[in-house]
Formats: C-alpha cells, structure tokens, sequence
C-alpha cells in the first residue's frame, strides 16, 4: 500500500511538473517583453506602451522616420512613428526638438511646442496634441553618434488627446538611424 502512495504522488508530481513547463501558446505575454530590444546600433527601431499596450510603428507608407539637422542656427529633431489599425486609423507618436541641441547621456523634459524646448506629439488621423507644463515627460538620449547618424534613447510621457481623455506613454525606447 506504502508503494503505490508513493506512485500516486510521484505520478501527479511529474504530471503537475510538465504541465508547468509546457508552452502554452494562448498565455498572456507582459506587453513589455513585446517592445524591441533597447540597442544603441541604429537598428531602425521604435516601440513603448501606449495605455498599456504594445505601440510598434507599421503599416501604411513611411511608418517609421528620423532627422536631426541643423538649420538657421538650431538643431531640430524629429523621431516619428506611424501604426494604422485594420480600419486605417492612423495613430502617431512623434518625439521632436525645436532649436535645441541635443547631446548624449541627457535628459530632456517634454513640454511645449515651443522654441528652445524638446515635446512630443500624439495624434489620432488628423488629429495631434502636444506635451505641455502639466502632461510633460522626459527623453533620454543615450547614444547620439554625428558621425554614423545613430541616436538612440528612452521616452516616457502623458499626454492630453484631443477628446480630452490621458494618454499615458511609458517604457519608450528607440534606436535609429537618422537624416541629417
């Protein structure tokens, strides 16, 4: 009697231990571990949590696209990403710098569309808000590389939409190659 127990509860031990380990393709993954890797190679990539969920740019023309120029004595930078759903909505996420500098291992609070300032967008078809005083995040760069055109950084900010409600950004992250 002793040793069939004793099988009894093996069996159901080594049962429970598989069933653990199984892949079970319809569990819930952690939105996070869905954004793309936070690489400072220009790897052309753009992700975050948008209300908590995963935001990677695609579909339609152009949805990812980068510049840092010079020009009439100012630095603009402009880090756009573009996602259309199945009904071509379009929505957009745009990180952007108006006569400001940027430089490596800064941050930048995101406030207004304002000159000298960093900001973000977010718009919604033809609909955008910007970043301001009391919904502001920040931007940190964390490789900016003139030479090969590689900026990369993390994002995080909320924003009031058009309809009025929040939208909250986190866990931004970037790597890209950008237009000078």
């Amino acid at each position: 009697m002793k040793i069939r127990k004793i099988f009894c509860v093996s069996t159901t031990m080594l049962v429970l231990f598989f069933l653990a380990c199984s892949d079970d393709d319809n569990a819930p993954q952690n939105p996070i571990n869905q954004l793309p890797e936070a690489t400072q190679t220009g790897e052309n990539t753009f992700g975050c949590l948008l209300d908590g969920e995963v935001f990677i740019p695609g579909g339609g023309t152009n949805p990812l696209d980068c510049v840092y120029q010079f020009v009439d004595g100012g630095y603009y930078f402009n880090l756009q990403g573009n996602n259309k759903d199945e009904d071509f909505n379009r929505t957009r996420l745009s990180l952007s710098t108006n006569a400001k500098e940027l430089d490596e291992g800064q941050t930048y609070q995101l406030l207004e569309n304002e000159e000298w300032n960093a900001f973000a967008r977010f718009s919604y078809n033809a609909n955008a808000t910007f970043t301001s005083q009391n919904n502001s995040g920040t931007l940190t760069i964390t490789k900016l590389d003139l030479t090969n055109q590689i900026i990369s950084g993390y994002f995080s900010f909320d924003i009031i939409d058009f309809e009025g409600n929040l939208r909250k950004i986190r866990e931004g992250r970037f790597d890209m190659q950008f237009t000078q």
